[in-house]
């Protein structure tokens, strides 16, 4: 393998994906130099990157980079605007599949436009230039889609509910929300979870309790009874949501693969109507549309 010429060298390591490309140019001076090449990191890009770079807030970034592997990490670290500011777009490091972010103004919202029932606000951690605020609904409906030609062919994808938790939040304690994922005129995947984590959850009965006792504590002395316990919220089988490393909460919503040569518009949508109570204090951020990292860990 050292005899090889560098330009052969890179043409086989372009054939790879970034993270095999980064391992073997640990294999001698030649792959280091055949893995930094222009040549190799222009594959590891996809075809369109032009077209999507020069739609964005920030068209001069092909100028602004000096190599094929700076632009690559750039795309993956820094997403970058699209479609007016209601797009995101980036890179997956490990693979180099397209991700996209569509935010709370890119989708559509029962009852968004209503300052009664939702508010539109500014974030600093955002990276849109809005964000959606529920302020209280008794019918919960958030629906999003995207073509499935911008997405990464052969490609497994999750996508995700980004937000946020307030003081304010409730009405989802209980109360799980259905989700469906898919082709618009085909059967999705649908799966129900909770917006509130177990942890929000406790925090959230035991504010209400405290709340609730304050009017009680001078009885409860005066006639020598004791409180209440405070309750600790109930053990159930649903699905909680993670944290991000941006501060924000995600939920996977369901899973798509995205074939070559299929055409379509992939749509998610976020419900709950069943309850009829009314809930608020959640904050929008958008849906994302990434590459599940299971899918290529076992290839």
């Amino acid at each position: 393998m050292s005899v090889l010429p560098e330009d052969c060298v890179a043409k086989v390591l372009s054939f790879t994906d970034p993270g095999d490309a980064a391992r073997l140019s640990m294999v001698s001076s030649t792959f280091k130099s055949a893995a930094e090449s222009d040549s190799v990191w222009e594959q590891f890009l996809p075809q369109d990157y032009r077209s999507i770079i020069s739609q964005s807030s920030d068209s001069s970034l092909l100028a602004s980079t000096s190599s094929k592997k700076e632009l690559f990490l750039r795309l993956c670290d820094n997403p970058i605007l699209i479609d007016d500011g209601k797009k995101s777009f980036s890179l997956d490091k490990l693979s180099g599949k397209k991700c996209y972010m569509l935010s709370a103004r890119d989708l559509m919202i029962a009852w968004g436009d209503t300052p009664r029932y939702w508010k539109w606000t500014s974030e600093l951690e955002s990276r849109f230039a809005e964000v959606a605020e529920l302020i209280g609904v008794y019918w919960l409906e958030i629906r999003g889609k995207i073509d499935t030609c911008m997405l990464s062919q052969e490609t497994l994808y999750g996508a995700y509910l980004v937000y946020r938790t307030t003081a304010r939040t409730y009405g989802f304690e209980y109360q799980p929300v259905d989700v469906t994922v898919g082709l618009a005129g085909a059967e999705g995947c649908k799966r129900s979870f909770h917006l509130v984590g177990e942890r929000e959850q406790q925090e959230n009965q035991l504010c209400q309790f405290l709340s609730s006792q304050v009017g009680l504590f001078r009885h409860s002395r005066a006639s020598g009874s004791q409180s209440p316990a405070v309750p600790t919220g109930e053990k159930n089988n649903g699905q909680y949501p993670q944290k991000r490393e941006d501060g924000w909460l995600e939920m996977e919503l369901g899973q798509f693969f995205n074939k070559d040569g299929e055409e379509g518009e992939l749509e998610m949508s976020i419900m709950e109507v069943k309850g009829g109570d009314w809930k608020g204090g959640l904050i929008v951020l958008g849906i994302e549309i990434r590459p599940k990292e299971d899918a290529y860990e076992k290839k």
